[in-house]
Formats: C-alpha cells, sequence, structure tokens
C-alpha cells in the first residue's frame, strides 16, 4: 500500500510538513494559509450537501422575484467560469500573484481550492429558494435515494484520491510551504477509477446533482447546467494533458472511454482488461505457463 504513489506522495507531503524548515513567518503563513483552505472547504461541502438534499430550498438568499431568477443564474454561472479561467496560463500567473511576497507561487493550489471552495459556498448558501416543491420522496424511495445520493459523494471522494488528494483538497501549496520545498504534483492520474474512465470526477460531481430526494425547479436547473459544465469543462483539460503528457496521454485516451464505463462484451472485455493492466499481467502469465 505504501508504493502506491497516491499515497507515498501524500506521506512525503506530511512528514516534510511535520517537520517543516526553520522561518517562522514562513510556517505562519503556510498554516494560516491551510486553515482558511480547509475550512473553506469543509464549509462549501456541507452547505453544497445540505442545499441540493432539500432541492436547494434552504438558502440564505432574500432577493426578490422574478429578480432572484437572475441572481441565481449569475451564482449557478461564476464557478465554472472562473473556475475554467484560472486554470488557464494567465488565471494560473494571477494565482502567483494573489498571496505578496515570494511565496505566491507555491501556494497556487492552496489559493486556487480556497477561491473554487469559496464560489460554492457562495452559490449555495446565497440562493435565494423558489418555494416551490415538485416531488419529495417518501418511504422507501427516500432511502434509496438517500443511499444512491451518498454513494455519489463517495464516489467523488475516491475519484479526487485517485487523482491526487494533495491537488484536490489544497494541501499541495501550505504543505510544500511549510517544508519550503518545490510542489510535486502527481503524476498523470491512471489508477483507480481512472482506469475505467478519463473524468471520474465530473461524472460523481453530476451523480450528486441528479440523485437528490426532493425535486424542484431550482435543482432542475442547477443540475442541468452544471452536468453540461461537468461534460463540456474536461475537454479543455484534457488538451492541457495531451501537451503536458504527449504520446502517453494520447494512448491512455485511445484504450479508456471519456465519462462512462465501457459495458463488458466480447471486445470491451480485452479493452477493459488493458485500461486496468489486466492484460499484460495474463499474457506474461500465459507466456510464463507456456515456458
Amino acid at each position: 500500500m505504501l508504493d502506491d504513489p497516491r499515497i507515498a506522495g501524500l506521506l512525503r507531503l506530511g512528514q516534510g510538513a511535520l517537520k517543516p524548515a526553520p522561518g517562522r513567518a514562513r510556517i505562519f503563513l503556510a498554516l494560516a494559509s491551510g486553515a482558511l483552505c480547509h475550512a473553506d472547504f469543509a464549509l462549501a461541502v456541507i452547505a453544497m450537501m445540505s442545499a441540493m438534499f432539500h432541492g436547494m430550498q434552504i438558502g440564505l438568499g432574500t432577493v426578490p422575484w422574478p429578480w432572484a431568477a437572475a441572481v441565481n443564474l449569475f451564482l449557478i454561472l461564476q464557478f465554472p467560469l472562473v473556475h475554467s479561467v484560472l486554470l488557464t496560463a494567465a488565471g494560473r500567473r494571477f494565482l502567483a500573484r494573489i498571496v505578496p511576497g515570494p511565496h505566491g507561487a507555491v501556494l497556487s493550489t492552496t489559493t486556487y481550492a480556497t477561491i473554487a471552495s469559496a464560489q460554492l459556498l457562495a452559490l449555495f448558501a446565497l440562493w435565494t429558494p423558489s418555494g416551490i416543491i415538485w416531488w419529495q420522496a417518501e418511504g422507501t424511495a427516500f432511502w434509496v435515494l438517500c443511499a444512491t445520493y451518498g454513494a455519489a459523494w463517495l464516489l467523488l471522494i475516491k475519484a479526487s484520491f485517485d487523482a491526487g488528494a494533495e491537488v484536490q483538497s489544497g494541501a499541495l501549496g501550505w504543505m510544500s510551504l511549510m517544508a519550503k520545498v518545490r510542489p510535486v504534483f502527481p503524476d498523470m492520474p491512471d489508477e483507480g477509477l481512472f482506469r475505467l474512465m478519463r473524468q471520474p470526477i465530473y461524472l460523481a460531481f453530476a451523480l450528486t446533482l441528479w440523485t437528490v430526494p426532493v425535486w424542484t425547479p431550482d435543482q432542475l436547473v442547477l443540475a442541468t447546467l452544471l452536468t453540461g459544465y461537468c461534460i463540456l469543462a474536461p475537454l479543455l483539460k484534457e488538451r492541457r494533458f495531451a501537451a503536458a503528457y504527449g504520446a502517453r496521454f494520447k494512448a491512455y485516451r485511445a484504450r479508456v472511454p471519456y465519462m462512462l464505463p465501457r459495458l463488458a462484451g466480447p471486445g470491451n472485455a480485452v479493452r477493459a482488461r488493458e485500461a486496468t493492466g489486466l492484460f499484460e499481467e495474463e499474457r506474461v502469465a500465459g507466456k510464463r505457463e507456456a515456458d
């Protein structure tokens, strides 16, 4: 287990943070940035889980209708737009300058996660509810949907871990600053859920939008627009991966589907084994038996 690069990277990062290089001001900045990032992240997740579970009917927004529709639409769109812009070359340079002084670049991943969390918190906390409930699950249907909703969130956690928990959580920046080392990004993800699909995070995020036990016009608009983002945004991400990893990513893209795992079948079974590495293991094992 410790040989798993997803775990080994986290352990190295944690060990470095627990034994920081001297420098009180730097350590204070790292700890303050980390505390802000993770508190922001926790509040955003709690707000998102609660708001969607109730069909977006517990928001604190008080904008009168019909103006509330425009404000709610802005709250939805600000997340994917800013989130995507900050991932461009210009956006990354901007992130490196937000924290003044010599440590802004090292903290850029933490800053990015903090901003993304604040955007989500604003979306779900400041939403103005319509007060219209179309359908609310009861009895067995309620518990089935609760289990499905929880499973979607567990899938999202698993996908985030497989992609590199230190980056997804914002820990990479502030822990690297604590250790006074250059941030080392995880390798191109191709383990865990990434063996079955190239975009498990976006799929899991979309599933959380559609497995809620309360349906309202608010939830339908939110789910529709953010699902569109989940389908289209990874195209830009894959363009960056193709530029960074070249032939390796192209080979990965050729054998692993975009977002939906392939169903088992005569031809797909071979591709699935190839994607998980089993095909090569079987080939080597067969060769050994023949020898």
